[in-house]
Parts: structure tokens; sequence; C-alpha cells
């Protein structure tokens, strides 16, 4: 893999279980996004307030840091939701893709009520990730697939489009 990747999508779709599964695959580092919000972003969170793009600000920073910090490839896991967000990391990681797990809004306050408690993510912020969501539909490098199916093959997918990709 000669080029970072990004798993993106809203809370629930499996991007760090995925993601993880593409690093160890291709052999590449994998970053966990939600690891690098701040204190105070996962306070409000647990809370259930949504972060605004001025709370995303100093995450998409660090993020983009982390794109560009050895070693190379990389994999994040990141919801990327607006396309903005997108064109930030992409300005970080030249040549970046973007692998969006696609789901539907019920699946995924499903997912997100399974976590229990103990995760930081609240339920009660599902609707509002998807009232952020700017599809990256037609955007380049993106590959979208369906969330529901199982990780083996999401993981397939991935790999060989960036198989695909890395030959042409």
């Amino acid at each position: 893999m000669r080029n970072s990747l990004v798993v993106m999508g809203v809370s629930g779709c499996g991007k760090t279980s995925l993601a993880e599964a593409v690093a160890e695959a291709l052999g590449a580092r994998f970053i966990e996004g939600d690891a690098h919000h701040s204190p105070a972003n996962l306070a409000k969170m647990r809370q259930g307030i949504a972060l605004t793009d001025a709370d995303r600000d100093g995450w998409l920073d660090t993020l983009a840091a982390e794109l560009r910090r050895p070693p190379l490839p990389a994999v994040l896991s990141c919801s990327a939701l607006k396309r903005s967000y997108r064109e930030r990391l992409r300005a970080a990681a030249p040549g970046l893709r973007f692998a969006f797990l696609d789901i539907g809004r019920d699946e995924a306050l499903r997912r997100v009520a399974a976590r229990g408690a103990a995760h930081f993510f609240s339920t009660s912020l599902v609707d509002n990730q998807f009232a952020t969501l700017e599809r990256p539909d037609g955007e380049p490098g993106v590959l979208r697939l369906d969330a529901t199916k199982a990780l083996d093959r999401l993981s397939a997918e991935v790999t060989g489009w960036i198989a695909r990709e890395e030959q042409s």
C-alpha cells in the first residue's frame, strides 16, 4: 500500500474494526481517530452534546499530523463526516483514499446502543451524525461499502480495491 487510507462513516458503522483489519492485512500503521479527541470533546460527547466544527478543528489538525508521521502508510479510523474535513486530511496526505462505511440510521443506533454505557459516544448523537454527514459520493479515491457486510468480506473488498488502484 503506497498511500494512506481513512475508514470513515457515522458512529456505529464499524470504522475501528475495519481499519484495524485492513491495517493488519496490509502491514500498515493503525490510527484510532477517537483516541485523539481532547478531554473536552470526549466530555461533551459523553453528555450527549454534539461536536461543532470548532470542536473538531484541533482534532483534525492532530489527525492530519498523524497521517504525516512515519511509519507510512497508515490506516485511520475517522468519521470524516464533512467534505471540508476530508479535504483537510487529503491536504495532509496526498493520494489519501477513503473507505466509506454506509449504514442506515436504525442499524447505527442499534450498534451504538449495544456498546453500553462504558463507551463515550451517546446514542442521542446518532441523529446528529446523519444530519452532519456529507456523503462522499463522487469524490475521488472513495470506495463505498455496505457496513452490514461481514468484517472479513469488507476487509477483502478494501484490500482488493487498494491492490487494483495501485496497479493502474
